[in-house]
Order: structure tokens, then C-alpha cells, then sequence
């Protein structure tokens, strides 16, 4: 448990809880109890939500802590930051906070449109058919006609999932295609596009519950 102060009053954090403070208002934090406290923050550059926003309002928070069971499920894979970042999935990871921060504050939001399925669909299809590969997110840009902000919170509104995590699957895809094949894991995670096989083994056991080790014996 944490306990902080934060615009005149005292709030406490539990486990399961997560707090927004906004930025260059004062706050403190301490242990609530004699155990000590652990957390992950995560900080955004107001700039950075304003662009993503397309020029509306920023979201206004008006209690600091928030009961994370509340919030939408994909807002859990905030918290996830021992993955590794490129733009594609840093531009995930701004849209999560983003929806996080509309959902927990006071601000209207406008009502989302049709989705741009066929512009979606241009990005789904090349993820797909060349998961090992890492595009920029400006050529993504140019291929769908949106920009990053939207196109990352519009393919997990079409698909299901992230930009970034539809692609680790797709890796993933191939990792067994090649080891049905015949090759061993360190040429499969190669052949994938995994910086090494110790990045693939930890992405296939999260997405499967076992490590490809015993997904290859077992096959």
C-alpha cells in the first residue's frame, strides 16, 4: 500500500488500485504500511497526449486512484514494460494510456465513427506477410493514410489486439512453422525476426503457457 498527498488531501494506493497524478502538481509517497511499497510508472508528456488527441481537451482526472478491475481490459498491458519498445509499440502504448485516461476522467468523448477497415487492413495484411520485419511507423503512416495515434487505437478496436502484439504473433507463427520444419530454436527465432532465442522463448510462453522447449517435445 502506498499513501500520498495530492491536492491538499490524503489518498491512499493498494494493490490492484493504480494512481494518475497530473503533471507538476505537488504530491509525496510512502509506505502505508511497515512491508515498504513496489510500483511501475509510467510518465507521458502532456504534448504527446495533445497530438494523439487531434487538438481536444486533455483529459482531466479528477480522483487520483483508480481501481484497475474498472478499467478496460487491455489497459492492464500498460503495466507490461519489460517488453521490448520500438515505434509501433511505443505508439500501443501511448493509445492504452490514452483510452485509460478518457475512461477514468470527467472529459466527454466523442463518439467513435466508422471504422477505416480498408486502411486497417493494409497494415494487418503486411504485418502478416512479413512479421519479421520492423516498419517504421511513418511508412505505416503512408500505407494506411492515418496517423500513428489512430491507426494503433482503431487496428485494436478491428482486430482485437494491438498493432505490436498482432505482429508477435504472427513471429510466433513462424517460430513453429520452423520448428515443425526442422530447425532449431535459435535459428527459429532468428528466422522470425527475435532479437535472440531467450526474446522468443519469453513471448511464446507468454502467448502459450509453455516454453517452445516443451511445445517442440510434445509435437
Amino acid at each position: 500500500m502506498q499513501r500520498f498527498r495530492f491536492r491538499g488531501a490524503a489518498w491512499q494506493c493498494l494493490p490492484g488500485q493504480a494512481h494518475i497524478l497530473h503533471p507538476d502538481e505537488l504530491h509525496d509517497g510512502s509506505a502505508g504500511t511497515d512491508d515498504g511499497f513496489a510500483y511501475r510508472i509510467l510518465y507521458l508528456d502532456p504534448a504527446l497526449v495533445q497530438e494523439a488527441l487531434g487538438g481536444a481537451p486533455l483529459p482531466f482526472v479528477a480522483s487520483p486512484v483508480i481501481d484497475q478491475a474498472l478499467l478496460p481490459a487491455a489497459a492492464a498491458a500498460l503495466w507490461d514494460l519489460d517488453t521490448e519498445f520500438d515505434e509501433l509499440a511505443s505508439a500501443d502504448l501511448v493509445a492504452l494510456a490514452i483510452d485509460l485516461l478518457l475512461s477514468a476522467s470527467a472529459t466527454p468523448t466523442a463518439r467513435s465513427g466508422p471504422l477505416p477497415l480498408e486502411c486497417l487492413t493494409r497494415v494487418r495484411d503486411l504485418l502478416i506477410a512479413v512479421p519479421a520485419e520492423r516498419p517504421s511507423m511513418a511508412s505505416l503512416e503512408r500505407l494506411s493514410g492515418l496517423d500513428r495515434w489512430t491507426l494503433a487505437r482503431q487496428f485494436r478496436r478491428a482486430f482485437g489486439t494491438s498493432p505490436s502484439r498482432f505482429r508477435t504473433l504472427r513471429q510466433l507463427d513462424r517460430v513453429r512453422q520452423a520448428v515443425r520444419r526442422g530447425s532449431s530454436l535459435a535459428e527459429a527465432a532468428l528466422d522470425a525476426g527475435f532479437a535472440d532465442q531467450s526474446h522468443m522463448t519469453r513471448q511464446f510462453k507468454r502467448s502459450y503457457g509453455l516454453t517452445p522447449a516443451r511445445w517442440a517435445a510434445l509435437i
